[in-house]
This record gives structure tokens, C-alpha cells and sequence, in this order.
């Protein structure tokens, strides 16, 4: 059920992707930059876009936002619609994933029967179950928060029977599965989900798919008129090269009415309760793309980088196909060698499905309590007491002693560890990564965190 990537060989006098590409991006020379899944990054030339668009605002704030800024902004949403295959009208910003999240999760109208359940997986995004948390709490029991627990490795089957069942188990109570929230590539681990065929199942069963592509767009190719979910957001700033904080918020036209305001709500909200005009000039577009157009006063710069970063990665780099098949491939490749050099695994199902995309997750050779199945002598062991200390300790150490960051997780009671591949790294940065995990863990295993 992964996707299929298709490949293509560069044209003469594009870039070589890998470590001389650094030279590129604003990097500190003394840092490993190995956590791109985070926060992302942009490259030097995109960050003076930044500053051009910055200073237009500054130079004349009046023309530039209320008359320049729109014709900017369309520009932006035309390029990326193109890249992620939705209809322009379909397509606005926002400031991240989770903004996209809020902003539907806030919107919908909850039945008044008490009915209505949320269904999230035991990956989700810690900030986006919180939003069906608040639910849960704002509402006072109207809306129920349901967790579907998935332990990796896993099929992309079992996780779609497992939704089955949980949708059948709500039904059996007699509620009602109103909406789902799931990832293209979770978080913590970092591994591609069946989005698509979840997609496709929510909608067999009357349920509303919530996609929290936070991690997608510039990373695993996207067609979302052939998808078609109900709803569907990405962070502009993880993948594609774009400034933070900047995510693709795409809503069918069918399902635009449902959120009636952004959040703040601003200008463009159409009151039923009264005609109270707007200061802004008139436009001809959607009420749904109005709406996005200006919400409140704040520095929406990089909105209008979407167009400057797509079109970086095109002529510079070689376009979205090349790109992706180099990430994949490193992410692939590298993950590998860094579990062989600590002599532990790669997370990965059958089908090889779950590395489908440019994070890999790597399993440390250090426990916590107990060594579980496949543990190897030497091996380190930390106590359930110190379990979190530990993870405090090596995230901190990697940042001070080894300037460098991996994302730290659990499994069952073994740690694991992310990494991400990106077009300024090659298999030599994974051998810096596996050299710093291999004495960190080391460390680890002679207590060096209790000396603190």
C-alpha cells in the first residue's frame, strides 16, 4: 500500500544533492543539522526573499498589505496547488498544522445528543490530541475523544482493521464516529501511514477524515483531488523549504461551509447576525479564500515564499520527483547503516512500507528496566526510575557536546531514535549520527547521566 515514487535522472547542470549543498543553508559550520523534521530550514536564498517581502511591507504598509499582498498571496496558493494536485479554490494558508487542526475541530457542530466521538491514534501529534482533549473538556461529555492504540511495527492493514473495529466498538455503544484525525507521516516514530487508504475507509464508513499532514507536503508525493479527503493540512515549513510558520490548509468546496470562521475570526467572516461591513478593498474570490486572506495584523511573509521555495527546489534542485527520490533513498539507505554500527534495527514492516517517506527510526541499544527480545550482551539497562531523566540528558547532550539533534521516543521499553534525510546530507552525516549515538549510548550505559 505504499506509494510509488516515480525516478528521473538529473539534467545537466543541476545540483548534486549532499553535503555540498550546506554551503547553501544558514547552518552554524559546527552543527549537524539532522532533525529537518522538526522545524525545518530554508536556504540562504529564500531567507533574502523573506527579508524582500519584509521590507516591501515596511516601506509602504498600506499598499503592500491591502492591495499588493493578496495578488502575492494568490501566486503562492496557485504554485502550491499545482504541487500538491487540488483546485485553487480549495486552497489557503495558515500558520501551521495545528492551526489547520484547530481550526476544523473548532468549527464543526456537535451534535446535541451526545453522540458524537473523535477518533485519534496512539501516534498522533501530542499538540493535535489535545485539541480533541479540549473538546472533551470544553463540551462536558458532548463530544467524546476515543484513542485507537497502534503499537509499530505494524501493517498498513492492521492499522485499517484496527479503525474498523474501533468505528464497529463506537457504533456497538450507540455513538457515533463523527470524525477522525491521522497522519501522512506520524511524528514520533517517523514512518509513512496508509493515509490514503484511510481516506478511503472514513469515507465507506460516514466518517469525516481530519489528515494531519504536518509532515507531507515536499516529502511524499500528494494528489489531493484523487484522495479527496474532508480535510487536509501540511506544514509548508518542515519539507518544502519555506520560512516558518507557514501549512497548505485544503478544504473541498463541499465541505467549506463547515468552518465558518478562521481562527481568529477577522474580516473575512460573513455574520448571520448582522451586515457589519470591512475596511478592506473588494474582491471577486470565494468567501472561503477571502476569509484566509487577512486574519488580523502579522507578518505573513512567508505565505508568499511558497512560491519562491517551489520554485528553488525546481530549478535549482531538479523538481519534486527528483527530490523525493533522493530522500527516500537516503533515509533508506542511511537509517540502515546507522542501526548496523550500533547493531540494532530499523523499524520497518514486511512490506517496507513505513520508510516510504524521509524520516527513518532507529532502535538504540540501550532498555529501560529489562532487555526485551533480540537485546545483545552490553547492552545498556536504565532503571524505570531514570527512564525520563535519561532521555533528558542525552537530548540536552546532543545539543551541548555534539551540536547536533535526533528525536528521541520510546517503544515499549526500548529508546529510539529519529533522523531525517534532506537534500544537504549524504551517507557521511549518518556516520556522524551513528558515531555520536554509538558513545552516547555508551555513556548511557555507564550512568555518565547521573553525573549532572
Amino acid at each position: 500500500m505504499g506509494q510509488e515514487l516515480p525516478m528521473r535522472s538529473t539534467p545537466p547542470g543541476e545540483v548534486q544533492f549532499g553535503g555540498a549543498l550546506k554551503k547553501d543553508f544558514p547552518f552554524d559550520p559546527e552543527w549537524h543539522n539532522l532533525n529537518h523534521g522538526s522545524f525545518g530550514s530554508i536556504p540562504n536564498v529564500i531567507r533574502d526573499k523573506l527579508r524582500e517581502y519584509q521590507d516591501q511591507t515596511e516601506a509602504r504598509p498600506d499598499q503592500f498589505i491591502r492591495y499588493d499582498f493578496p495578488a502575492l498571496l494568490d501566486e503562492s496558493r496557485a504554485a502550491l496547488a499545482a504541487v500538491v494536485r487540488a483546485p485553487l479554490e480549495t486552497v489557503v494558508f495558515v500558520s501551521n498544522a495545528t492551526d489547520g487542526v484547530n481550526t476544523v475541530f473548532r468549527n464543526l457542530v456537535w451534535a446535541d445528543d451526545d453522540k458524537d466521538v473523535v477518533l485519534t491514534f496512539s501516534t498522533v501529534y501530542e499538540a493535535c490530541g489535545k485539541v480533541a482533549d479540549y473538546l472533551v473538556d470544553y463540551y462536558g461529555g458532548k463530544v467524546e475523544h476515543r484513542e485507537i492504540p497502534i503499537v509499530y511495527p505494524l501493517e498498513d492493514e492492521d492499522i485499517l482493521q484496527a479503525f474498523r473495529e474501533a468505528v464497529r466498538a463506537i457504533e456497538a455503544d450507540g455513538k457515533r464516529a463523527r470524525v477522525c484525525l491521522f497522519d501522512v507521516v506520524s511524528s514520533r516514530p517517523g514512518v509513512l501511514f496508509p493515509w490514503i487508504e484511510m481516506i478511503k475507509v472514513c469515507r465507506e464508513l460516514g466518517v469525516l477524515s481530519m489528515v494531519d499532514g504536518a509532515q507531507g507536503v515536499g516529502m511524499v508525493p500528494l494528489d489531493l483531488a484523487a484522495a479527496d479527503p474532508d480535510f487536509f493540512v501540511s506544514n509548508c515549513h518542515k519539507w518544502l523549504h519555506v520560512p516558518r510558520g507557514c501549512a497548505v490548509f485544503y478544504v473541498p468546496v463541499r465541505n467549506q461551509h463547515l468552518l465558518p470562521t478562521t481562527l481568529a475570526t477577522s474580516h473575512g467572516y460573513v455574520a448571520k447576525s448582522s451586515s457589519r461591513g470591512t475596511p478592506l478593498p473588494p474582491s471577486d474570490k470565494s468567501a472561503f479564500v477571502k476569509m484566509y486572506e487577512f486574519v488580523g495584523t502579522k507578518d505573513n511573509s512567508p505565505f508568499l515564499c511558497v512560491k519562491d521555495g517551489i520554485a528553488w527546489r525546481r530549478d535549482v534542485l531538479g523538481g519534486e520527483e527528483k527530490i523525493l527520490a533522493y530522500l527516500w533513498d537516503l533515509n533508506k539507505k542511511g537509517s540502515k547503516r546507522v542501526a548496523e554500527v550500533l547493531g540494532t534495527e530499523v523499524l520497518e514492516n514486511s512490506k517496507g512500507t513505513m520508510t516510504d517517506c524521509a524520516m527513518g527510526n532507529i532502535a538504540l541499544p540501550v532498555w529501560i528496566g529489562e532487555k526485551g527480545k533480540g537485546a545483545k550482551d552490553g547492552e545498556a539497562v536504565v532503571p524505570v526510575e531514570d527512564k525520563d531523566e535519561v532521555f533528558q540528558w542525552m537530548s540536552k547532550t546532543m545539543v551541548d557536546e555534539y551540536k547536533t539533534f535526533m528525536s528521541l521516543f520510546f517503544i515499549g521499553n526500548r529508546y529510539w531514535i529519529r533522523i531525517s534525510a534532506q537534500v544537504y546530507l549524504d551517507i557521511k552525516d549518518y556516520e556522524v549520527a551513528a558515531k555520536v549515538l554509538k558513545e552516547l549510548c555508551e555513556r548511557v550505559g555507564k550512568k555518565d547521566y547521573q553525573n549532572v
